[in-house]
């Protein structure tokens, strides 16, 4: 369970972010929408990939109903393919050269997906989108972050990584898948396994950019309507409906812990932030559970080295 504070931070807490740069994946609905659009209301400029250029030039027309003036890049990314990864790495390269970016929020995600799927590089949809794809992208964009402070990492997880197990003789759902508890939880697990790694490499190497993390609690979104399905799931859709009323926040609050982890002066290096109510699922930003099997490094450290092999993506932190 979070840890209750007093701190009720809000969208009108985001510092001033004029002069950075951002890139937030899957900002074209849900909780990356509306952390784009309080980052570009603040005076950044955003980069908002999606996978068609419809859907990111869409997103950009909503948010500049509300910030006409904002500074705004769309582009395309699929991250379920490593190609659509590296060809969207070597757009930034291309049009924003240099050290030029401030901020990477790895926000994107698919949920519960009913049947097991395969991506064009044959992995399992939910462990190559949430996770595989946003490593690959962090590895590929990271010397092209600005090496200094303020620069940050965010990658958002779920509260259901509490529930995951990386399973390595099944990371790809071959001997059995089960939508949520399976291979989402896993997903998100990882991510946040990542997240954590990420900054023990940070800090050994002297690097002054942080990994923070974040999860939305139970946030009413787009993956809440193309979620699990079946008569497997019927359990989870029942505790859905209950909670729903009870304990649900809509995407712009579930945004915020996105966006105390990508903005706060107060986060911590390898922060991970979620909601500060009961079982995290709604409520202001505050430090979040950590799962021991996110702390375990002899399990991030073969996961590190597995995902380099499946990504076919060397991460060096230097």
């Amino acid at each position: 369970m979070a840890i209750n504070t007093n701190s009720k931070f809000t969208a009108n807490d985001v510092p001033q972010q004029q002069g950075r740069r951002a890139l937030i994946t899957g900002a074209n609905s849900g909780i990356g929408f509306e952390a784009a659009l309080e980052l570009a209301r603040h005076g950044a400029e955003v980069i908002l990939p999606a996978r068609t250029l419809d859907k990111a030039n869409d997103a950009i027309a909503r948010i500049r109903r509300d910030v006409p003036n904002a500074k705004l890049t769309p582009a395309i990314l699929d991250l379920a393919s490593l190609a659509s990864v590296r060809a969207f790495a070597a757009f930034i390269v291309t049009n924003f050269p240099g050290q030029s970016l401030d901020l990477l929020i790895n926000n994107a995600g698919v949920m519960g997906i009913p049947n097991r799927e395969l991506t064009v590089d044959g992995y399992e949809r939910q462990f190559a989108t949430n996770y595989l794809g946003p490593f690959a992208l962090t590895a590929l964009l990271f010397p092209h972050l600005k090496p200094q402070p303020g620069t940050r990492i965010v990658v958002v997880a779920s509260a259901i990584a509490n529930q995951g197990k990386i399973a390595f003789d099944n990371l790809q759902a071959e001997r059995n898948y089960n939508p949520m508890f399976g291979a989402y939880a896993q997903s998100k697990l990882a991510d946040l396994i990542f997240q954590q790694e990420l900054q023990r490499r940070l800090t050994a190497a002297g690097s002054p950019i942080l990994s923070t993390g974040a999860h939305p609690g139970y946030a009413i979104t787009n993956l809440q309507s193309s979620g699990p399905q079946g008569q497997e799931q019927l359990l989870f859709r029942i505790m859905a409906a209950i909670l729903k009323p009870l304990a649900s926040q809509d995407a712009h609050n579930g945004a915020l812990p996105t966006l105390y982890a990508a903005t706060s002066p107060s986060v911590t290096p390898g922060g991970y932030y979620g909601p500060s109510g009961f079982q995290e699922l709604k409520g202001y930003p505050v430090p979040a559970k950590i799962c021991p099997a996110a702390k375990d490094l002899a399990l991030a450290k073969r996961l590190w080295t597995e995902t380099e092999k499946l990504t076919g993506v060397t991460f060096n932190i230097s």
